[in-house]
Parts: structure tokens; sequence; C-alpha cells
């Protein structure tokens, strides 16, 4: 069964779009990693202060999605994770979620 990893964003009010320009115009280097699935950026509601973002990666296994931590293509992927725009747009740290699927139907 498949493993899904989940980061979860609290962008501030106004950085919205800068946020959703990031995601776009990054070099994910997803693509050509064995095991991975289906990447999805998705926007959720507004909260006190910020917008709720979640990244939703699909992967063959838990295997592959921890291999992909520990590749070259994981550090180029977020080399620039902790820059200025960034650390503007949040107000903390993504919040990391994995899920093993128990049941899946297409």
């Amino acid at each position: 069964m498949t493993f899904i990893a989940m980061n979860r964003f609290q962008v501030r009010p106004g950085h919205e779009a800068a946020f959703e320009r990031m995601w776009a115009e990054r070099e994910s280097h997803l693509g050509s990693v064995p095991g991975f699935r289906e990447f999805r950026l998705l926007k959720g509601p507004e909260g006190e202060g910020h917008r709720l973002y979640s990244s939703h990666v699909i992967w063959d296994s838990r295997a592959a999605f921890d291999a992909w931590t520990k590749s070259e293509a994981f550090r180029a992927a977020h080399k620039d994770a902790g820059n200025q725009s960034t650390r503007d747009a949040l107000l903390g740290p993504p919040e990391f979620e994995g899920f093993d699927t128990v049941l899946e139907e297409t």
C-alpha cells in the first residue's frame, strides 16, 4: 500500500500568492525519484492570522519516501527552504504528517 507524506504550512495573510508562486516555480526533482506517484499543493481554510496550506505527496511505500529524504534530489529540492521570502511567508516551520494507506479504492 502507498504512503502519503504531508506538510502543513501556516501562511501569513498577504503572502498567499508568493507562497503559491514559490511552489509553482520550484525545481521539484520528484518526477525522477523512484516510488514517487503524485504531488499536490492544497489551499485550505483561513485560520486565526493565517491561511492553511498542505503539500500532499503520494509514494509507493514508506521506504520510497525515506529514500527520497536521504537523496541528493531531496537536498537539491530543499536548498532554498529557509530563505528570507519563505521565512516572511510562514508563521513557523511546516508540520509533517506521514500516513500508511490501510484502505484504497479507485
